[in-house]
């Protein structure tokens, strides 16, 4: 039967459901008008159904343990995921799910040039479709169409499918436009496990000559070594052995450690290259060195500024305007807050976001002072920092990595030193994916600036000041563009430094009413 919605002050017709607190997923509305959803919490997922019409308001259990629910077009029946098991209960309380339904085998007959040919077809229309210019940048796009669907009948590979839709989707010259995955060929992987350590070849044997360590606060970025105890990190430096087979020295060092991440292993060691002078120790190997790596180049750049400073100038690195970019942004601010100057280093930033959060924070300027008689004088808003600031950039910073500098320099926060950023700020969401599990994604939302002019897509945000990342000065360790924002920040102290206000004299209060000057 047609359903008639009436929208007239719909709002004021809602009323909030009688149940407790909870994360709620997958509101469905089964045949007899009860609300169906999947309840999350400590103990679990569970099926909950809701009456409105029960005088007694109580929660009725479909089903536990389910972590996937999906009802049918009638509202009769839930598929249901639950107990590592698939099937269908009728969508009312207390159900079980004793039939699953049969996954294995379910085996098709794929013609893999048909599917190329949906595949390419599929890719062409999602960008016609989903990209922000209706007008495709004003390709002609019907011939881009023509030009690349001639190239198929010569892909004899999934891959060489994907390289002519890579090829096809840059016509329209914009960035973030990316092919990814699909039904492609692929080999066995093996997992590496890792001790947070570099390796070198001396005197016939692998010899540790990099621990890396982040901060001594940071107790989710230490190398294995850091739980030893000090005799046996001692001995730690020649690897003779691992599980008790010799380290081929012919290979890689991670080649001893093929498919042992997160596991547990004995090693030979000694701090001399005499396999008889070796002890064995036991320990957990990592399964990855990301974050330990990252937090530990962070730290060398925070411990370098601040001995080049004299400790007057900070040291930040946000490498993304995601989550992971605003979770660092804030873990390195407010233990930096009260510096002199601060250097914001946007270096590698991925993207993410749009970064005005990251630059409030950077732009929070002081509305009173605070002070009381056994405390130190605190400003307000407190969590801010104010004196002179700068920002690294370079060519590998884009997306929300082109935004942030942009924003910093319309907020006037301070001078941009490096190179050029990427350039890429028409942004991407959703779109459909392909029938083999690949996908393209379609750049469909941008921005303009306040003059109603686009921005620096394609061209990316210039530095004030350019400072050429050379690789000869770098092989060893130097950052050129790093002692540039230190030699501009202790500048800025000296010509612009941040002078607190200071405390104003105690009130004058013994007479009658307040005196002029205290007004």
């Amino acid at each position: 039967k047609p359903i008639k919605i009436d929208l007239a002050n719909m709002e004021q017709r809602a009323f909030r459901l009688p149940v407790g607190r909870g994360q709620f997923r997958y509101l469905e509305v089964n045949d007899k008008n009860q609300v169906v959803y999947l309840r999350r919490g400590e103990e679990g997922s569970e099926i909950q159904l809701f009456d409105p019409a029960d005088e007694k308001h109580e929660e009725k259990t479909v089903l536990k343990d389910a972590s996937v629910i999906q009802m049918t077009p009638d509202g009769k029946k839930l598929l249901v995921r639950s107990s590592g098991k698939t099937g269908f209960i009728e969508a009312k309380p207390d159900q079980k799910l004793d039939a699953a339904v049969v996954t294995q085998p379910m085996n098709v007959v794929i013609e893999p040039r048909e599917e190329w040919r949906q595949i390419f077809m599929d890719a062409w229309r999602f960008m016609r479709d989903y990209f922000y210019d209706p007008g495709l940048h004003q390709v002609d796009w019907p011939a881009v169409r023509r030009q690349y669907s001639a190239m198929l009948d010569d892909c004899i590979s999934r891959r060489d499918l994907g390289y002519v839709i890579s090829e096809m989707i840059s016509e329209i010259n914009a960035g973030h436009t990316y092919f990814r995955g699909g039904d492609l060929e692929s080999g066995p992987t093996r997992s590496i496990g890792y001790l947070g350590v570099d390796f070198k070849l001396d005197q016939g044997y692998y010899c540790v000559s990099q621990v890396y360590e982040g901060g001594v606060w940071d107790t989710d970025a230490r190398s294995i070594l850091h739980d030893l105890k000090p005799e046996e990190r001692e001995q730690f430096k020649y690897l003779f052995a691992v599980n008790g087979m010799p380290v081929d020295t012919a290979k890689a060092p991670w080649a001893a450690f093929e498919g042992l991440a997160g596991q547990t292993v004995t090693l030979k060691v000694s701090k001399d290259p005499d396999p008889d002078t070796a002890i064995d120790l036991v320990v957990d190997l990592m399964r990855s060195e990301g974050e330990l790596r990252y937090r530990h180049w962070v730290e060398q750049n925070r411990a370098y500024v601040d001995k080049a400073s004299g400790g007057q100038v900070g040291y930040i690195h946000v490498p993304d305007t995601g989550g992971r970019g605003q979770r660092e942004l804030f873990r390195q601010f407010y233990g930096q807050m009260n510096r002199a100057a601060l250097i914001v280093d946007e270096r590698w930033n991925g993207g993410g976001n749009i970064a005005d959060r990251f630059v409030e924070l950077l732009n929070r300027p002081i509305y009173m002072h605070i002070f009381e008689r056994y405390e130190h004088d605190w400003r307000v808003p407190t969590f801010s920092h104010q004196g002179p600031k700068c920002m690294l950039i370079n060519g590998e910073s884009g997306s929300g990595g082109d935004i942030f500098p942009y924003l910093f320099r319309k907020a006037g926060l301070g001078k941009l030193i490096g190179m050029r950023t990427w350039g890429g700020v028409i942004g991407i969401a959703r779109n459909p994916a392909f029938i083999d599990g690949g996908s393209i994604t379609v750049p469909f939302i941008t921005f303009y600036e306040t003059d109603g002019t686009l921005t620096m897509e394609g061209h990316g945000v210039d530095p004030d000041v350019e400072v050429i990342d050379d690789p000869a000065l770098m092989v060893t360790g130097g950052d050129p563009q790093l002692d540039a924002a230190v030699q501009e920040m202790l500048k800025e102290i000296k010509e612009h430094p941040y002078v607190p206000a200071k405390r104003p004299a105690y009130p004058d209060r013994s007479g009658m009413g307040i005196l002029e000057e205290n007004k």
